[in-house]
């Protein structure tokens, strides 16, 4: 079964055999102290350690996986107490064979086989044992499931964030492509120049960003490239301003996380001969958080005419996965003007 399977690997057996020669020592020394009698602690532990083992493991890789892990929990109490009973018998005849002749010498009255009280006290000795050793091996195995699950969401995380990385890249390039396609229909001297750019861009995308954080001042670098490659497409159209402000030198941000916005820009700003605006800021507003402010003219006769792009989503998303619920995105548009405001943790 896929339980036993699981449990039979989670706690090498050399720890199931210091747990039991501890147990067994820790015992031997209390009853032996309590009742001033070593040897009979040693003997009469012999006979029932044995018993203890055989029952905590029928618990723990047959009863539970058959029964608990089911939802047949009358099947299960009926099943237990079917193994308390045959425990009682063995370990009461084994002590009577092989150790005293006395059924009870714990006791202060000598007790007798059968007997309510002798049982009880039997059972519940049983009941200890099995108990303690189930919930702490139930405790390992919830506390190596947890760790195995965190395992498996960050693989998930580091893998979803991969695909969607997977999806920015040839989303660029397919835009940068039409950039160029437009430029040599109308046969402009910026051809060649945008094939540079686009060079670069690929060359960032490609061979530089390889890891899950890159240098902000990298990722300024590849906005200015972008910006570039859109005025090189649509000249004096296009007007873009960016401000920094705080110490940025050391500042690492997921790579390729603003170009979508600076994309929407052209997407929703463009229309006819009319001007784009773009008015970009980085800020390190503490050594823990960045904030990054983006303003342009907004048309929304472009929006409107424009299909739904995976840019846009493709960020919301990312930012979701890396930070939960530890950023802030704001956008709101006033009197034609797109704002965005946007504060991730850089620490």
């Amino acid at each position: 079964m896929l339980f036993k399977r699981n449990v039979s690997r989670t706690i090498p057996i050399k720890y199931h055999v210091i747990f039991w020669v501890g147990y067994f020592l820790f015992n031997v020394l209390r009853w032996g102290s309590y009742f001033g009698d070593y040897v009979y602690s040693i003997k009469s532990n012999l006979v029932e350690f044995p018993i203890h083992i055989l029952a905590v493991y029928v618990n723990i890789y047959f009863l539970i996986p058959r029964f608990i892990l089911k939802k047949k929990y009358w099947n299960y109490i009926a099943s237990l107490f079917l193994m308390l009973a045959c425990v009682y018998l063995v370990r009461t005849g084994l002590n009577y064979l092989l150790v005293t002749k006395e059924i009870w010498p714990e006791a202060d009255s000598a007790g007798k086989f059968l007997e309510i009280n002798h049982i009880i006290a039997v059972l519940l000795g049983e009941l200890y044992v099995i108990g303690f050793v189930t919930a702490i091996k139930l405790i390992i195995d919830w506390s190596i499931e947890k760790k195995r699950n965190e395992r498996l969401a960050k693989l998930q995380l580091s893998t979803e964030l991969k695909f969607l990385r997977t999806q920015i890249q040839p989303h660029f390039f397919f835009n940068t492509l039409n950039n160029l396609y437009a430029l040599t229909l109308s046969k402009s001297d910026n051809a060649p120049q945008l094939v540079i750019k686009i060079s670069e861009m690929m060359q960032y995308i490609l061979y530089e960003v390889k890891s899950d954080k890159t240098s902000l001042l990298q990722e300024i670098s590849h906005i200015n490239n972008f910006v570039d490659i859109s005025r090189l497409r649509f000249g004096d159209s296009i007007e873009s301003n960016l401000d920094i402000t705080g110490d940025i030198e050391d500042v690492e941000v997921p790579p390729l996380l603003f170009i979508s916005f600076i994309e929407n820009c052209f997407k929703h700003g463009l229309n006819g001969n009319e001007k784009v605006t773009i008015d970009m800021s980085f800020h390190r507003v503490s050594p823990d958080y960045l904030e990054f402010k983006l303003s342009n003219t907004f048309n929304p006769d472009a929006h409107k005419t424009d299909g739904q792009g995976i840019g846009i989503i493709n960020t919301q998303r990312r930012l979701g996965l890396l930070f939960a619920s530890d950023f802030i995105l704001e956008t709101t548009i006033i009197n034609d003007t797109y704002n965005l405001f946007l504060k991730i943790p850089v620490r």
